[in-house]
């Protein structure tokens, strides 16, 4: 497995966290991976074997791109031999804006959208192993078409403050850090991300809960919900649970199963 992820240029890192490749080998059978939730939406390109997710009506097929917004629980992809994705991964708060597209809560966000004429380069750069060339190219497409999204400053800065203290600051405060009304606030924020400040701070909260037993799977729970600013840890152990569907002690017991076998880089097919 390879993986390999960028920062996006200057002008763009109030709306884009990176831009980000990863390459994995699987069997000749299908096979599933699963994508567990984080504070960031993504936009996701993929090449060599088909990409889906289950269904009412049986295994979907999905297009290159598609959108996974924020998730409210894990999220299992279907998929056979080789499977190359290049995602572009944003703020819950921009991504919509970014794309012309009116915010939702729909998880996984089948597409019609110009981005998709991309395809075709990024393919080409794919197959020659141009994977830097690639990311630049996105790069380039979102600088160019950055002039026509409009920049709102007080979910800029609420966004600063949020990422800053990793979901952990109530909505007064983040309301005062962005120089605005905890009304205004609120209203701006779910027009924009389809979710409300706390709902977007909650997840924001957990995935520092997820990437830490990622890491360190011994990692004292009563500490970690002290440090994070859950009331205890029965309330950090339910908030996970709400959001991965498993304990943290079973998540760490198969997240350092996972990292024996695939590497530590496996943790980007949960949004690490």
């Amino acid at each position: 497995m390879h993986h390999q992820e960028v920062e996006p240029p200057e002008a763009l890192r109030t709306t884009i966290k990176c831009f980000w490749y990863t390459r994995r080998e699987f069997d000749e059978l299908p096979a599933s991976f699963e994508v567990v939730p984080d504070g960031y939406a993504e936009i996701i390109f993929h090449f060599g074997g088909a990409c889906g997710i289950a269904s009412p009506k049986g295994l979907q097929p999905l297009p290159s791109p598609f959108l996974v917004g924020l998730l409210n629980q894990p999220i299992t992809f279907h998929t056979q031999h080789r499977l190359e994705v290049i995602g572009i991964r944003c703020f819950p708060w921009t991504v919509f804006e970014l794309l012309g597209l009116p915010a939702g809560q729909d998880g996984v966000r089948v597409m019609a959208h110009p981005i998709a004429q991309l395809q075709a380069t990024l393919a080409k750069c794919v197959a020659a192993g141009e994977i830097a060339e690639a990311l630049a190219q996105l790069g380039a497409y979102f600088l160019a078409d950055h002039s026509q999204v409009a920049s709102d400053s007080l979910l800029d800065k609420a966004g600063a403050a949020m990422r800053d203290a990793r979901g952990t600051l109530p909505v007064s405060q983040i309301a005062e850090a962005a120089h605005g009304t905890v009304r205004t606030l609120e209203r701006k924020f779910k027009q924009a991300a389809g979710y409300t400040v706390k709902e977007v701070s909650s997840l924001m909260r957990f995935e520092q809960v997820r990437n830490h037993l990622w890491w360190q799977p011994g990692s004292n729970l009563a500490g970690l919900a002290q440090e994070l600013g859950y009331t205890d840890q029965a309330h950090l152990s339910r908030e996970f649970k709400r959001y991965s569907g498993t304990t943290p002690a079973a998540f760490a017991r198969k997240a350092n199963a996972a990292r024996r076998l695939a590497g530590p880089d496996f943790v980007a097919f949960i949004q690490a």
